[in-house]
């Protein structure tokens, strides 16, 4: 059940080395500042990010999945993350905020492709999943008498969506926001992962498993 557990931290580890990494070495215009990780997925190289969405969305799964007994919603929250990653990497997104170069300065919704709308859609589960899943276990962190980590569940939940409306604000063309929403995105993601890849400490000083 241990080695089931550290899957968790392994997909938050995976997924950021990753981006981290494509965004910092892919050229053609790619700002990892600007640009969505999801945006990473484009072009010839495209198929490291694929991969990444998809190992991460397995590894998370499988923790989801090891996490029945401890709280059935916040299993079934993660469960949805990890289908949203696994579904993300399937479907390619659109291009956002100026990436590829020819692309519009904003995302936009007309002339979405169907895979772009998809991968949209299956990005929600993760972007909407995961701060709910923090929410749920700071709840249930509370009535463990854990208050440290139902604080540090509820706050990174909190934290997560701020940043979620913030990066979101600024593909969106946002005045002031434009330059620096993939940077926004980033730090949303490291936050809610890092969560996820200390959860299962907390509740191993519930069940001490």
């Amino acid at each position: 059940m241990r080695l089931i557990r550290a899957c968790g931290a392994a997909a938050a580890v995976v997924f950021v080395a990753a981006f981290l990494v494509e965004g910092a070495t892919r050229g053609d215009g790619y700002d990892p500042l600007r640009h969505p990780v999801s945006s990473l997925a484009i072009g010839d190289l495209g198929w490291t990010q694929t991969a990444n969405f998809i190992v991460t969305g397995l590894l998370m799964l499988a923790f989801a999945i090891s996490l029945r007994g401890t709280s059935r919603w916040g299993a079934t929250l993660l469960t949805a993350v990890a289908v949203g990653f696994t579904g993300a990497g399937i479907f390619v997104t659109d291009p956002v905020n100026g990436y590829p170069p020819a692309a519009p300065t904003a995302s936009t919704t007309a002339g979405s492709t169907t895979g772009g709308t998809l991968h949209d859609l299956f990005s929600m589960l993760v972007f909407a999943g995961l701060p709910a899943a923090c929410l749920v276990y700071g709840r249930r962190f509370a009535g463990w008498g854990r208050p440290g980590w139902a604080a540090y569940s509820i706050a990174t939940g909190v934290v997560f969506l701020i940043g979620f409306v913030i990066a979101g604000a600024g593909f969106s063309g946002a005045e002031g926001l434009t330059d620096v929403a993939g940077l926004f995105q980033r730090l949303t993601l490291v936050v809610g992962l890092a969560w996820v890849a200390f959860l299962d400490s907390g509740l191993r000083t519930v069940y001490r498993t």
